[in-house]
């Protein structure tokens, strides 16, 4: 069996659990570095309004690379910590992903394998950016994002996108998910806002890291609104 991805998001709505959600980014270290089968973890909270740098306190997000799914399963079906997890929350959503493209790194390295079973009946794609921005481009970095995210509005092929990330500003992700390729050629490549992203990123260098990942999710535990056209 190969290396597969999992990411998790968790919604609250109490101020307590709110609270809890953020104390954990740091209390559930200790437990996720014990887990049989966890090669690698995230721990990320989310921005308001999509891709912004601005927190959404009610949203955070596990992201998580398993050994095989046979680890991932029992994590989420035996764990303690799932189930701490899962007395706060009032929404949960996990998607499990198979790796078909990475480039860049993460942290220093780029943690994902491309999978060897990704399913020629599946069109659906998920895709992680990530990028570690320079302090001195963070101005230019987002006063620019809203022109670069303007076509996400007017694409039918966008199922879903969140922004997540470690440090609010400075290390960010995007977390979408899409109805087939063509579609995230669409944005990607076809649209003008995000094709000047591109070439500013080159120009100006405002990344000090920075990492593309494509993945087929196949499967999924619990819902979320925005993600439930997903056949599975």
């Amino acid at each position: 069996m190969s290396q597969i991805t999992t990411i998790t998001l968790f919604r609250y709505t109490t101020f307590f659990n709110k609270f809890w959600a953020f104390g954990m980014m740091q209390f559930a270290h200790s437990p996720l570095k014990k887990v049989n089968g966890l090669q690698e973890y995230k721990l990320m909270g989310s921005g308001k309004d999509g891709f912004n740098p601005f927190a959404d306190w009610s949203v955070y997000a596990l992201l998580q690379i398993w050994e095989n799914e046979e680890a991932a399963n029992n994590f989420f079906s035996t764990s303690n910590l799932i189930e701490r997890y899962l007395e706060r929350t009032d929404e949960r959503y996990t998607l499990f992903l198979k790796n078909t493209k990475s480039r860049g790194f993460w942290s220093g390295n780029n943690p994902f394998i491309e999978s060897d079973t990704v399913s020629q009946n599946n069109p659906f794609i998920a895709v992680i950016t990530r990028a570690t921005i320079k302090i001195g481009s963070l101005y230019k970095f987002w006063k620019y994002v809203p022109t670069s995210q303007r076509p996400l509005a007017g694409n039918n092929g966008l199922i879903y996108t969140k922004g997540i990330g470690e440090v609010p500003f400075l290390q960010m992700a995007t977390f979408s998910i899409w109805k087939d390729e063509e579609s995230l050629k669409q944005f990607a490549y076809r649209s003008k806002e995000h094709a000047s992203a591109i070439a500013k990123t080159k120009e100006l260098d405002w990344y000090s890291e920075e990492l593309f990942s494509r993945f087929q999710p196949y499967k999924s535990i619990g819902r979320w609104k925005g993600i439930d056209e997903l056949p599975f």
